[in-house]
């Protein structure tokens, strides 16, 4: 009878031991902005405008299959940043931010090579920090300011 009282009280105690050496599931953090190219650069400039209420999406797909497992929206500040929390790792996943919309008239078009930033959201990255920052992601605005073409020039970049 002492024996199997002993016995219990080890599996008991090992079992709390596990239970206390668990990790929480990891929690992610998403930062990133929009903004409105308002040069038609492709890139940020200094007249560069950020957009309030642009939505966007992460979008996480399977490596073997390509198949959605997991997205979640969230749409800019005033500063015409993002901000996402994510739960678990999605270590077996591509994921990615996506941009969907723009809410500014004159600034819909979406740039291509900028309107998504791919996101590393595993513990098992070698980033010490569970905040992922994502690059910026635009849209171009349809007609660009009188001052872009000056500005343009400054980066060697008219025609």
């Amino acid at each position: 009878m002492a024996k199997f009282q002993l016995l219990a009280a080890l599996c008991l105690l090992s079992a709390i031991v596990g239970l206390a050496r668990a990790s929480p599931k990891p929690q992610f953090a998403i930062e990133g902005r929009v903004y409105c190219d308002t040069c038609r650069a492709g890139f940020e400039t200094s007249a560069t405008e950020y957009i309030k209420g642009a939505k966007v999406k992460v979008e996480c797909k399977r490596y073997d299959n390509d198949e959605v497992s997991y997205e979640a929206e969230a749409v800019t500040d005033d500063s015409g940043t993002y901000k996402l929390t994510i739960d678990d790792d999605h270590q077996d996943e591509i994921c990615e931010v996506v941009l969907l919309e723009s809410p500014v008239e004159g600034c819909k078009e979406i740039v291509v090579g900028r309107n998504r930033a791919r996101v590393m959201l595993t513990q098992n990255s070698g980033i010490s920090s569970t905040v992922r920052y994502a690059n910026a992601l635009g849209f171009y605005k349809e007609d660009p300011l009188p001052l872009c073409g000056e500005l343009l020039r400054i980066f060697a970049l008219d025609d």
